[in-house]
C-alpha cells in the first residue's frame, strides 16, 4: 500500500527548514547549506553524484532510507527552482543538471502550466496547477504501489501536514541555528494531528527523529 512520507528533511534547532532569500546563488536560502553536512558527508550522497568516499554509519543509513522505496515525488515550485511567476521560457529544468536524483515521476506544484520535462535517468517532471490533492492523486497512480515522497520545500511539507496527508516524517535536526528563514513547525500541532515519535537516534552531525501515526 502506498504511503506518503517526508524523509531526510533537515531542520535547524530553532525550527527552520531553509534559510531566507532563496536565489540562484543560494538555492537553500542564506545559511541553508549549514543544515546538510550530516547528509553531504555520507557515502550515499557521494554515490548519488558518481563519486567515491564518504562516511558510513547511522547518517548514511538514514540518507539511504530517505530515497529508498519511492515510486514518485512531489516538489514545491521553490524546490524546483528560483524562477517566480509565469515561466519565461523552457530553459530552466531544475537545480540538478540533466540527470536529477529522483529517477521517477516527479510532480511540481505551480500556478503556471508547463509541459512535462523528460530527463536522463528516468526522472520526468510534471507540473500540477490544481493543488496538493491533485498532485498526490497523480503521484500515487504513478508510484504503482510504492511510496510517494513529499520532497519539499518547507511550505509544501506544511501544506500536506495541515491537510493530514502525510503518514510518516523523518527530520534530521542539525546542530545549528539559523535565526530566520522558513519555519517548519510554526502553527502546526503535530500531536493534535496524531503524530508521535516512533524512532530517534543521534549522531555527531544530526539527531534523527521519525514521526508516525
Amino acid at each position: 500500500m502506498t504511503r506518503v512520507r517526508v524523509a531526510g528533511f533537515s531542520v535547524s534547532l530553532d525550527g527552520f527548514g531553509a534559510g531566507p532569500e532563496q536565489s540562484l546563488e543560494t538555492p537553500l536560502g542564506k545559511g541553508g547549506q549549514n543544515l546538510h553536512p550530516w547528509l553531504v558527508r555520507t557515502r550515499f550522497f557521494q554515490e548519488m553524484f558518481g563519486r567515491s568516499g564518504g562516511a558510513g554509519g547511522v547518517d548514511d543509513d538514514y540518507a539511504r532510507r530517505s530515497m529508498d522505496g519511492f515510486g514518485a515525488f512531489i516538489l514545491g515550485r521553490n524546490m524546483f527552482g528560483p524562477v517566480r511567476g509565469p515561466w519565461p521560457d523552457e530553459n530552466w529544468k531544475g537545480w540538478w543538471g540533466e540527470n536529477p536524483p529522483y529517477h521517477a515521476p516527479t510532480f511540481v506544484l505551480t500556478h503556471y502550466p508547463r509541459d512535462p520535462i523528460a530527463m536522463e535517468g528516468g526522472t520526468t517532471f510534471f507540473f500540477v496547477t490544481n493543488g496538493i490533492e491533485a498532485a498526490l492523486e497523480q503521484a500515487t497512480r504513478a508510484a504503482n504501489g510504492r511510496d510517494v515522497k513529499i520532497g519539499g520545500g518547507v511550505e509544501t511539507v506544511r501544506q500536506y501536514l495541515r491537510a493530514g496527508l502525510v503518514d510518516e516524517l523523518h527530520f534530521a535536526f542539525s546542530p545549528v541555528m539559523l535565526g530566520r528563514g522558513e519555519t517548519m513547525f510554526s502553527g502546526i500541532d503535530l500531536p493534535a494531528l496524531g503524530y508521535r515519535v516512533t524512532e530517534h537516534q543521534a549522531t555527531e552531525h544530526a539527531t534523527h527523529i521519525v514521526l508516525g501515526r
